[in-house]
């Protein structure tokens, strides 16, 4: 089987050794941005993840944040010419909570600017999902427009971890720190994780396991916003995690490649309601 993750993550750490920018100082424009958006009005300002996703769940019984992918490195072109912009309107129009796009451009073809013009489209918080393994991805999202910032517990080590999660929260971006087993739960919740995605699919080999998230439910503490990602296909997958105790859905390649993204948002919906 392929090792995705271990050939993403290796690309991923010789982009962050070669840039040559000075964490320090991009800490400091990450917060001179902060402070900029506490004055700001209307769509510009910031915007709360984990908040909309808890009304999300209360409003219809689950939340759904959707993501924006040109590609996957498994399943190959998904829409490698959707208009984000567009995509993100038939999302909120279709009842999501958030949105989650895809930055990482080599193996997903998306881009910065695709989160920024996702996010001018909408007023939904906006997640970047990449590969995040250094300070400088983080304050690359705070400045980039993001809302939150994704942490994946296999790709970093425990310092690491509690490091970028310290940071993204000093930014004021919710960190969505992802699991896959139990193992990595614990981490998780070491490092005090109050975020935390269930991804069924292992991201080494890229197979998914549709009941991973039921059995890891059972372990997620209540007081925990827990959101299972890849492999939810339809209302009925929606409503069994639900049921076990999970606020949100991230669900990329069904709604991507969906003829009528909006009406296909309101379906997953519909069992959950």
């Amino acid at each position: 089987m392929p090792a995705y993750l271990d050939s993403i993550l290796v690309a991923h750490r010789a982009a962050a050794a070669a840039d040559r920018r000075d964490v320090g100082a991009a800490v400091d424009a990450a917060r001179a941005h902060v402070e900029a958006l506490g004055s700001a009005e209307g769509l510009d300002g910031p915007r709360d993840f984990t908040a909309a996703l808890r009304a999300g769940r209360a409003a219809r019984g689950m939340a759904v944040i959707s993501e924006i992918k040109r590609r996957s490195p498994s399943k190959g072109d998904l829409d490698p010419g959707l208009d984000p912009a567009a995509v993100a309107a038939d999302y909120e129009a279709g009842g999501a909570s958030c949105l989650s796009v895809l930055t990482d451009e080599e193996f997903f073809g998306g881009s910065r600017a695709d989160l920024r013009a996702a996010r001018a489209a909408c007023r939904l918080p906006v997640l970047r999902k990449d590969f995040t393994v250094s300070p400088l991805d983080v304050c690359d999202a705070r400045t980039m427009g993001a809302d939150a910032v994704l942490l994946i517990v296999a790709a970093l080590d425990d310092t690491e971890l509690t490091e970028l999660l310290g940071l993204a929260r000093s930014l004021r971006l919710a960190a969505l720190v992802e699991v896959h087993d139990e193992p990595e739960l614990e981490r998780a919740l070491a490092v005090g994780a109050d975020l935390v995605g269930v991804n069924q699919r292992d991201l080494r080999t890229f197979e998914v396991d549709r009941e991973r998230a039921l059995q890891m439910g059972e372990r997620m503490p209540a007081d925990v916003v827990a959101v299972a990602e890849s492999g939810i296909r339809d209302a009925d997958d929606v409503e069994r995690l639900a049921a076990a105790g999970y606020t949100a859905v991230l669900v990329g390649e069904t709604l991507v490649r969906s003829a009528d993204r909006t009406s296909a948002v309101d379906g997953l919906l519909g069992a959950g309601a």
